[in-house]
């Protein structure tokens, strides 16, 4: 399955190739821009089924997505699965659950993310909904960057193992590539 949904995010240019900055502040030859995967409702949709077909046999109620990134493979993921679909958002730089969505206590909630290298948007997410008391059953992701070090068991499509590198070491700097940040948080983390 992990070779068929690097595939499909070739297909739809969401696996960019070059020189990036990752919101860590490392850098990397490779980035997954899963927008631009969400431009083909087709593909979305079959990503969407596979990550609710990972879900099978897990008890859960809600699925909740961070916004920007997740919020649309979010909701195909709870369409797939026949589950309620909610997402979070940043407002004045902190996640919360607004627009009038509430959870029970106890509701059992899967969070879809895109892409997880840092788990830092779910453990976010995770925050914003912890007033609620619910139960946070599992995380769902299309690929999973973290090589295990979130500490969170990840329901993923595809693990991939990143090239990074520290910007005083990047072999890509050295080369003069330009570098790109495509992601949609503004703040990068800087190595000190």
């Amino acid at each position: 399955m992990s070779s068929e949904v690097l595939e499909i995010l070739e297909k739809t240019n969401g696996l960019l190739k070059g020189h990036f900055c990752l919101t860590s502040g490392l850098h990397s030859d490779e980035y997954f821009q899963c927008a631009k995967l969400y431009q083909y409702p087709y593909y979305t949709e079959q990503i969407g089924r596979m990550i609710a077909e990972k879900l099978q046999g897990l008890e859960f109620d809600t699925i909740i997505a961070p916004a920007v990134g997740a919020v649309i493979i979010g909701y195909e993921v709870a369409k797939q699965a026949k589950k309620r679909n909610l997402f979070v958002e940043r407002k004045d730089g902190v996640m919360q659950l607004r627009r009038g969505y509430k959870l029970s206590k106890g509701e059992r909630v899967v969070i879809i993310e895109d892409v997880i290298t840092t788990a830092r948007t779910i453990k976010e997410t995770i925050e914003c909904i912890k007033e609620f008391e619910p139960e946070v059953v599992a995380t769902g992701c299309i690929v999973d960057r973290s090589c295990g070090k979130t500490g969170l068991n990840i329901i993923s499509l595809a693990q991939v193992t990143p090239k990074t590198y520290e910007p005083d070491d990047c072999p890509l700097c050295k080369a003069g590539i330009p570098i790109e940040k495509p992601g949609s948080r503004t703040e990068v983390k800087v190595n000190a």
